[in-house]
């Protein structure tokens, strides 16, 4: 994982960064690392203490319902949550992070009753506009020219190609699908920033999303559920934690050319 050197969560980072596994508790301990230092002015990891959290990571079944994730590492989180990479930039989402117990009783029934729902510390909503048209798009290409402190007319022929693809292509035709897509990215980026702090996720398809509108009132606010995501701490009672990953090896799954 990559973090900007002197910001406010290299502290943090350094000391949660490594989850140290172990075969007999599925208990997590967050250790200090080191980091390399990468010439474009970031700090690294090592690739052995990535490849640590990625096996330590599994869609955890079972959270301690009374531990909740500490306020600097959820804040961390939501960071990880906006610094995710999307197509042109467009950002077609918005993450609704629901902790109210009523309303995520409510979700519960309409998650096949799964209880990561109401058990996790806390229950994210990936949801996508359901309208992206060219006023979206202006208004990204304004907040772009302010962000590089750039005219926004030096911005045309991005803004344009943009809107040839999305908004007039063959893309239009499943621009849904398409920021669908897009929600599928973040989830993984939080997924992985999530277990490189050592803290468990569960994502979830296993929902209603038409119900999850209704609850959140999300349609109202010009989104739809796509998929959600539980977050928090496992319990050392559930038996998936120390389960072997099931993964076809290396060689069938990866080509080089």
């Amino acid at each position: 994982m990559l973090i900007r050197a002197g910001s406010e969560w290299e502290g943090i980072l350094i000391r949660l960064t490594k989850v140290e596994r172990s075969r007999e508790s599925s208990e997590t301990t967050c250790t200090c690392v080191n980091f390399g230092f990468h010439s474009g002015g970031m700090k690294t990891i090592e690739p052995s203490h990535l490849l640590e959290a990625l096996h330590w990571r599994y869609a955890t079944k079972q959270f301690e319902p009374n531990r909740a994730i500490p306020a600097p590492i959820w804040d961390a989180l939501e960071d990880a949550l906006v610094l995710s990479p999307s197509s042109y930039g467009l950002q077609p989402w918005r993450f609704f992070v629901v902790t109210d117990a009523a309303t995520r009783s409510s979700l519960r029934e309409h998650s096949w009753n799964q209880a990561q729902v109401t058990d996790c510390s806390h229950h994210v909503v990936f949801a996508i506009r359901t309208v992206i048209d060219a006023e979206y798009v202006e208004k990204f290409i304004a907040h772009a020219a302010k962000v590089r402190n750039a005219p926004v007319e030096s911005l045309d022929f991005y803004k344009n190609m943009i809107k040839s693809d999305i908004l007039e292509g063959p893309r239009s035709k499943w621009v849904r699908e398409w920021a669908a897509r897009q929600a599928y990215i973040a989830l993984g980026n939080f997924m992985t920033s999530a277990a490189l702090l050592g803290i468990d996720t569960c994502p979830m398809e296993g929902l209603d999303p038409a119900k999850y509108d209704d609850i959140l009132g999300l349609n109202a606010q010009g989104f739809e559920t796509v998929v959600a995501c539980c977050a928090g701490y496992r319990q050392s009672a559930d038996k998936y934690a120390t389960a072997p990953k099931i993964r076809f090896d290396k060689s069938e799954l990866i080509n080089h050319l």
